[in-house]
C-alpha cells in the first residue's frame, strides 16, 4: 500500500507538468514525514554520502566536452569523413549520417548533442541533394540515440551512480556489487556497433527501395584528406576508452581529460571557436549539469527510502523467473519513456530493479545496457522523446510527422532491444574477454 501511495503521488505530481526534480523532492518529503519511521539524521547522512561520489564528477565533464565538440567544428569534419567513405552507397548522405552519428557518439556521451551536431549540418545537405525531409529526419533522430549507447555515455554514468555502493545477494546468496562506469563503457561497445550497423542496413534498404540519390565515389586521396582533418576528434575515442582500459585514469579522470582535450582542439587546433565563445559554453554546461545533479540529489533520497521500506525485496517475491522480470523491465521502461526523460527514469528505477535482477541471476552490467537501450527507444518516440524535439526544431517538422518518419528505424531499435534482452553475451562478452568481469 505504501508503495502504491508513493508512486501514485509521484505520477500525479509529474502529470501536473511539474519538473521531475521537484516532483521527486516533494514525494520524498511526503514519504519522509508521513509514511516512514526512518530517522531524519539517517536520511541526512545518506544524502551526504550519496552525493559524495567521485563518479558523479564525470557527468559535468562529459557534458562540457560534448558542448565544446558540438560548437567546435568536429562534427562537420566527421560528416565529411563519413561521406567520403560511404557516400557512394545507396542512401549516400543518409548512411553517412548514421556513421557520423556513431563517430560523434563515441566522443560526446549525449544523444541530443549528437542530433544537434550532426543533424544541423547534414539535414539541409540531404534536402538539397534531393532526399525527402522525412527520410533525413528519421535517420538523424534515431541514429543520434547512439550517443548514450556508444561509450562514453552520460546515462551509463548515471546508472553507475544510481546503483553505486549497492550490494545485493545473488541466487546462491553471494554478495554482488554494482557495475562500474568502466565496465559499462566497455560493455557498450559491441551493442553500440551492432545497433549502428542495423540502422545503417535499414537506411540502405529504404534508399535502395525508393531509389534515393547516391554521391560520386570519393578517391582514396579525398578520403585520406577527410580522415586527416577529423583525426583530432577521432583520437578522443582512443584517449577515453584506451585510457580507461589501460588503467591510465579512472572514468571520471577520463571525463576531465576529454573536456580539456575538446577545449584545446575546438579553440586552438580547428579554431572554429574563439575564446570569447568559451563563457557561453561553460554557462550552458553548468546549467545542464546543475539540473542533472539536482535530480540525482532527490533520486538518492528516493532510492534510500525505497530500500528502507524493503520495496525491492517485496517486488522480488512477485517475479517468477529472470525472463518474466526482463519482460516486465522492458514494459516498465518503455511506458516510463512516454512521460519522463532518460536520466530521471534511470535514477528512479535502477536502485529498485538492481537488487531484484541480481537475485534472479541477471548481471548488473547486462541490466545497465538493457536500460540504456530502452532509454534510446524512449528518446525517439513521443510525447517526451528529446531527440524528436531536437530534430523537429532542426528539420522544421511537426512531432506527428516526425513520429511517422522515424518508425522504420524505431522498429529496428525495438528488434535490437529484444536481442539485447535475451542474449546477455551481447553486453557481457567484451568486458569478460578483457578480464573486467
Amino acid at each position: 500500500m505504501t508503495t502504491l501511495i508513493i508512486f501514485s503521488l509521484l505520477i500525479a505530481l509529474m502529470l501536473t507538468g511539474m519538473p521531475i526534480s521537484i516532483a521527486l523532492g516533494l514525494t520524498v518529503l511526503t514519504f519522509l514525514f508521513f509514511l516512514t519511521q526512518v530517522p531524519i539524521e539517517a536520511v541526512a547522512l545518506k544524502l551526504f554520502t550519496g552525493i559524495e561520489n567521485f563518479e558523479i564528477m564525470a557527468i559535468p565533464f562529459f557534458i562540457l566536452a560534448g558542448n565544446f565538440l558540438t560548437h567546435g567544428g568536429v562534427a562537420r569534419r566527421m560528416i565529411n569523413f563519413a561521406t567520403s567513405m560511404v557516400g557512394h552507397w545507396y542512401g549516400g548522405l543518409g548512411l553517412a549520417g548514421v556513421m557520423a552519428c556513431a563517430l560523434f557518439a563515441a566522443i560526446s556521451g549525449s544523444s541530443p548533442a549528437t542530433v544537434i551536431a550532426i543533424g544541423s549540418i547534414l539535414l539541409p545537405a540531404m534536402v538539397a541533394q534531393g532526399f525527402p525531409k522525412r527520410f533525413g529526419a528519421g535517420v538523424i533522430t534515431t541514429s543520434g540515440a547512439l550517443g548514450i549507447l556508444i561509450p562514453p555515455s552520460i546515462v551509463m554514468v548515471i546508472y553507475a551512480v544510481a546503483t553505486g555502493g549497492s550490494v545485493a545477494l545473488g541466487p546462491d546468496g553471494a554478495r554482488v556489487t554494482s557495475a562500474s562506469v568502466g565496465q559499462l563503457f566497455i560493455a557498450g561497445v559491441i551493442p553500440g556497433l551492432m545497433l549502428a550497423t542495423l540502422l545503417g542496413v535499414t537506411t540502405v534498404y529504404r534508399a535502395w527501395k525508393f531509389d534515393y540519390p547516391r554521391l560520386p565515389k570519393a578517391s582514396w586521396m579525398q578520403r585520406w584528406k577527410a580522415f586527416r582533418e577529423c583525426i583530432w576528434g577521432l583520437l578522443l575515442i582512443f584517449l577515453v576508452l584506451g585510457g580507461i582500459y589501460r588503467g591510465w585514469f579512472t572514468p571520471t579522470e577520463a571525463a576531465a581529460v576529454s573536456a580539456v582535450y575538446a577545449f584545446v582542439i575546438a579553440v586552438f587546433v580547428y579554431k572554429d571557436m574563439g575564446l570569447k565563445d568559451v563563457p557561453r559554453v561553460l554557462l550552458g554546461s553548468a546549467s545542464m549539469s546543475a539540473m542533472i545533479l539536482y535530480i540525482i540529489t532527490n533520486a538518492v533520497l528516493f532510492s534510500f527510502l525505497m530500500t528502507s521500506e524493503q520495496i525491492p525485496q517485496q517486488l522480488t517475491s512477485w517475479m517468477l523467473n529472470w525472463w518474466t522480470f526482463l519482460i516486465f523491465v522492458n514494459i516498465l521502461l518503455l511506458v516510463a519513456g512516454n512521460v519522463m526523460e532518460a536520466s530521471s527514469i534511470v535514477l528512479i528505477t535502477a536502485p529498485i530493479l538492481f537488487p531484484i535482477a541480481v537475485k534472479l541471476g541477471i548481471h548488473p552490467v547486462h541490466l545497465g545496457i538493457l536500460m540504456v537501450v530502452n532509454m534510446e527507444v524512449g528518446m525517439c518516440h513521443p510525447p517526451v522523446g528529446l531527440n524528436l524535439y531536437v530534430a523537429s526544431g532542426i528539420a522544421k517538422m511537426g512531432i506527428t510527422e516526425l513520429t511517422i518518419a522515424v518508425w522504420p528505424w524505431l522498429l529496428t531499435m525495438l528488434m535490437f532491444l529484444v536481442a539485447v534482452t535475451f542474449i546477455p553475451e551481447i553486453s557481457l562478452w567484451l568486458p569478460r574477454m578483457l578480464g573486467m568481469l
